[in-house]
């Protein structure tokens, strides 16, 4: 039995992850928390950090839950997999220039940085339905590509105003465009981020979480 819990950190969209989650593993035993405390997640076999708003208020509403120590043991030595999703994905990033500097998880080292405005009409915050390209071949882009044709147009929800940029491009899973190239996926071993939001994107997005799900 699967045991996964979402991490509540007072500012992600945690009924629209929760309903989607469920509606990925169908009918089953498996187990879905949403956690906001130590007690609760030290049986996970999943983990998922939805995030919204601002990094900062993302970051310190984490810290509150008294669980980062934790969840780095759970995610960095044991190796639970772990899903961050918009804001969730940015928290691994070593640091973020959202309004000031602020540090991030460092898992997976990079920066978080506004998106540029590069054509005199481009919107921001990206908003709305975009396609993604993958560039990493690895056992779970592999799993995906059986669900999913990944060689076709396959287009995912977003709305952000900043994008992560990696130190290293090794582990970038999948980008999008927008003006300029944006850090749409990221992967390192069991640590998976994306910058679009799975629980939006329809059938893709659903297909998404049961591949992160099977994960071991």
């Amino acid at each position: 039995m699967k045991r996964i819990s979402i991490i509540d950190c007072g500012s992600g969209n945690i009924k629209s992850v929760y309903n989607a989650v469920n509606k990925a593993v169908g009918p089953s035993k498996n187990k879905i928390t949403v956690v906001a405390d130590k007690k609760n997640i030290e049986d996970s076999t999943h983990i998922i950090l939805p995030g919204v708003g601002s990094f900062k208020t993302c970051y310190d509403g984490l810290e509150k839950t008294e669980i980062l120590g934790f969840l780095e043991k759970k995610v960095l030595e044991n190796c639970t997999p772990f899903l961050g999703i918009c804001v969730g994905m940015q928290l691994l990033a070593t640091r973020s220039y959202e309004k000031g500097v602020h540090v991030g998880l460092n898992w997976i080292p990079g920066e978080v940085r506004e998106i540029l405005n590069t054509k005199e009409n481009l919107k921001i915050p990206h908003m709305g339905w975009n396609k993604l390209k993958f560039l990493k071949k690895n056992s779970f882009i592999e799993s995906l590509g059986k669900k999913e044709n990944l060689n076709e147009s396959i287009s995912a929800y977003f709305i952000h105003s900043y994008k992560m940029v990696l130190d290293n491009n090794s582990n970038l899973g999948a980008s999008t465009e927008y003006g300029q190239k944006i850090t749409a996926m990221i992967q390192k071993d069991n640590i998976i981020g994306t910058q679009f939001h799975p629980e939006k994107s329809h059938n893709f997005g659903l297909n998404f979480l049961s591949t992160f799900i099977e994960m071991n």
